[in-house]
């Protein structure tokens, strides 16, 4: 039986790097989108969705595995409300309807730093959408807690991207327990998370763990 995956995030920087490693490693692939997405492979089709109307009335075609790298910022999203509904509501709401279509595997992207009772209204987001993720059945439910991404985006994020090369002098001292604040790049990310095999239950990856399951 062909295995099925199904991306929600497909346009942003690690899901566009996922995609691309999920086709070579074969199967098939839905590339969930709002907008359509162009030059995609042959075992890749595109699901175009109205987001909001997914949380009312959505339903997801059958599939083994999804992928959630759906994320946005407070300045694009204009709000922390519509922040929260992008980065919790969304994903929370596809994980649901996965589940309901026969997903038993899990793989979810948040932030090293997440936990729903942070000050940070970033991290304590990110946190909410592990905790409520973590309730639904999977079978398997795989966690990538990031730093600082690293990659080249559709749009500007100024403040961003001058982050980027702080991050990256700053990985010089970040050492030990710190390491996994270290910045890395969504293609390594992505390629983690299609060579990593869901294992029942919980697991959380960080920096290190990015670069171990890389294959050469």
């Amino acid at each position: 039986m062909t295995h099925t995956s199904l991306v929600i995030g497909s346009t942003g920087l690690i899901g566009q790097k996922l995609l691309i490693e999920l086709s070579v490693k074969g199967g098939n692939i839905i590339a969930v989108s709002r907008r359509p997405i162009k030059n995609l492979s042959s075992n890749t089709s595109n699901l175009e969705i109205d987001f909001d109307h997914f949380l009312e009335n959505g339903s997801l075609p059958s599939c083994d595995h999804i992928f959630i790298c759906l994320g946005t910022t407070i300045k694009k999203a204009g709000s922390q409300k519509e922040f929260r509904k992008v980065d919790l509501d969304y994903c929370v709401a596809f994980a649901k309807k996965a589940r309901e279509s026969g997903a038993k595997n899990i793989s979810l992207v948040t932030s090293v730093g997440a936990n729903r009772f942070a000050r940070s209204f970033y991290l304590k987001t990110k946190g909410e959408v592990e905790s409520e993720i973590k309730k639904i059945d999977y079978q398997s439910i795989n966690i990538f807690r990031p730093g600082l991404l690293l990659g080249q985006r559709n749009e500007s994020r100024s403040l961003e991207d001058i982050g980027k090369y702080i991050s990256l002098l700053l990985n010089f001292f970040l050492v030990g327990p710190l390491r996994k604040y270290r910045s890395i790049s969504a293609e390594t990310i992505a390629r983690c998370m299609v060579r990593t095999e869901p294992k029942i239950g919980i697991k959380y990856y960080y920096f290190d763990d990015f670069h171990k399951n890389q294959l050469s």
